[in-house]
Formats: C-alpha cells, structure tokens, sequence
C-alpha cells in the first residue's frame, strides 16, 4: 500500500486476535508499530514478530478505560517513536449472555472497554493529528452494531455507538486532514468466539450455525481484516471518509 513506509501507527488489543493480525500486517508494509495491549505479555510477543520479520513495534501496556493513562501512553510512544499517524480502535470485550440476566457492573464493563475506550484513544490522538492536518483514524467495530446480536445487546450498542460516533467524528475533522473509517468484522475464529460459541457438541453447533449463515460458506479468520486497515491507512483511501464497511463474507449487505 502507498504512503505507509516508516510511518506509525498504534493498534489497541495488539496482542492477540484481529488486532494482533493488524499489527503484524502494518509491521510488514514498513509501519512502526505501537502495540497497546493491557497484556504486556502478549504486547511482547506481537512486537517480537514483527521485529522478527525485520520490522519495527514498540508496546505499550495500558488500559484504555483509564483516559489518563492512555495519554501517558501516547505520550511515551510519541516521545520514543515521533507522531501517530494512524490508529486503530481494535481493543473490545463481551461475555455472550441475557441482556435480562445481566447486571450494571456488567453493563458498565462492556460500555467502558468497547465505547469509551475508544473514545478515549480517539481524544488523546486525533486532536494531535488535526493540529499536524494529517492523520487516519480506523475504528474495529463490529456487524452487531448494525444488524444485532443475540446474546450481546449491550455490546451491539456499543459499536452500534462506534458507528455513529465514527462518523460524526469524521464530519467534524475531514477539513483537518483527518480521516475516520470504521471496519465491521462478522463472526470471527478468535477466544472471542471461543467464549461465545463455548466448547464441545453445543459449541459445535453454534459455529455451523454460524457458518450457514454466511454466504462465503465460512466464519471470517483474523487474517481476514488488516488488508481492509492497510488500505484506510494508506494514500490509496485519501479520498474516502465517514465510512463503515463490513468484512463478513457477506453475511450483512449494505449499500
């Protein structure tokens, strides 16, 4: 992809799953990589890779439902590294369950990972990036903010939330040099799924459901998103903002 080469990028939830793919695949189109992950263990390991594959990544342990330490982040990362010209909202959590069985505590966890911390991201970086009138902004949403999910209503609301709030953003910072796009993964083979379809012959049943219900015949792979990413963070999408896109296998249509 065009206009990648050397320059950086931040992944949330880089240590593993989709976002873990996305850094790898930054990392091989010549980008340095900051890997935020809470796990620092798995931060390591994605960032090892890369270097592995001769490029670069630093990670940076950091919860992002704590705003300030988020900017603390940012802060060491730009200080290491120079100015983040992309980030990628990845980072998102859920427990399928009842939304009727589910309780506050619950609810606040799910909004505070998947909507706020976004949020938070988004504040300690795209202000930095319209003050350079350059920058991109891709957001990992998800098709259950679109079309729903059974079992995760407050998580659908959630990137439901992240959809809207994308394009707004968008509007708001487009004359700014800043991009905002935002990716809609369906069904995905990663622990997410593991933990929402659950193991053995139920578990099993879950997925093939799952499957039928794509018209590619299969559940999406972490592989399948981050040529999607590299392309909203290249020159080759400097003309396209406020846009969702889903990469579902068609299991959703939009126009």
């Amino acid at each position: 992809m065009r206009g990648l080469v050397g320059r950086s990028a931040v992944v949330t939830g880089g240590g593993s799953g989709i976002g873990k793919a996305i850094a790898l695949r930054l990392g091989a189109e010549g980008m340095i990589v900051g890997v935020f992950d809470l796990n620092g263990e798995a931060a390591a390991g994605t960032v090892k890779e890369i270097g592995d594959a001769g490029g670069r990544a630093v990670a940076q342990v950091v919860d992002i439902t704590d705003y300030p330490a988020v900017v603390a982040a940012v802060d060491a990362f730009e200080a290491e590294v120079g100015p983040v010209h992309v980030l990628v909202n990845n980072a998102g959590w859920d427990r399928p369950t009842s939304f009727i069985t589910t309780t506050p505590e619950f609810w606040k966890k799910v909004i505070d990972i998947n909507l706020y911390g976004p949020i938070h991201m988004t504040h300690a970086i795209a202000g930095r990036m319209a003050g350079r009138k350059d920058g991109r902004v891709i957001f990992i949403a998800s098709d259950a903010g679109r079309v729903g999910s059974t079992g995760e209503v407050v998580y659908s609301a959630c990137k439901g939330g992240t959809i809207a709030f994308a394009k707004a953003l968008a509007r708001e910072v487009a004359r700014a040099g800043v991009l905002v796009n935002t990716i809609c993964p369906g069904p995905t083979n990663t622990p997410a799924m593991d933990a929402f379809a659950g193991t053995g012959e139920q578990g099993q049943k879950i997925r093939d459901s799952l499957t039928r219900s794509v018209p590619l015949g299969r559940i999406g792979e972490a592989e399948d998103y981050p040529g999607m990413v590299a392309f909203f963070a290249s020159d080759d999408a400097k003309f396209i903002t406020g846009q969702t896109i889903s990469v579902s296998g068609g299991l959703s249509m939009h126009g």
